[in-house]
């Protein structure tokens, strides 16, 4: 289904970025870097800004991630605590190819990723790419976390 749907096409909140190493990383997280974090959560911090009565409408919620206001970076935060985000790493020939995780804000334009979960995606740290895709409904976002979180993975490829 994976195939059909997400790889190999162009798909909304997505992304693509070279996959560093980051140790201080839990197992089940991952970090991902400012500028695609909130590309790929943008319409959940407007959302999130209009909710809090901080911007009138959409224009105002824009204009305020464009100038970085350190309020819209707060609401990120709180948007990626509640949504896991699926790294893939291509080709993706079984089900370790593609693995949930916990998103965290880091600075740079890398994607980290703690090194003992590398193994499931046969990757490297020399300048491999993996592609982020953010689940929107609840059930797949609940089936991320149930079936896919690379910590449960771990030892069952």
């Amino acid at each position: 289904r994976f195939r059909e749907t997400l790889l190999g096409k162009r798909v909304d909140y997505s992304g693509r970025s070279v996959i560093v190493v980051g140790p201080s990383l839990s197992l089940h997280q991952c970090g991902l870097p400012r500028e695609i974090a909130i590309e790929l959560f943008q319409t959940f911090v407007i959302r999130g800004l209009i909710r809090q009565h901080l911007a009138s409408n959409i224009g105002v919620a824009k204009s305020k991630i464009r100038e970085k206001k350190p309020i819209v970076w707060e609401i990120l935060r709180e948007v990626m605590r509640g949504h896991p985000v699926l790294l893939n790493r291509a080709p993706t020939l079984h089900r370790l190819g593609i693995q949930a995780f916990q998103p965290v804000l880091v600075e740079g334009r890398a994607i980290c990723l703690h090194p003992l979960v590398r193994k499931g995606f046969n990757a490297d740290f020399d300048g491999d790419q993996m592609a982020v895709h953010v689940p929107l409904s609840f059930e797949a976002q609940a089936e991320a976390r149930l079936l896919m979180f690379s910590h449960i993975n771990l030892l069952s490829p």
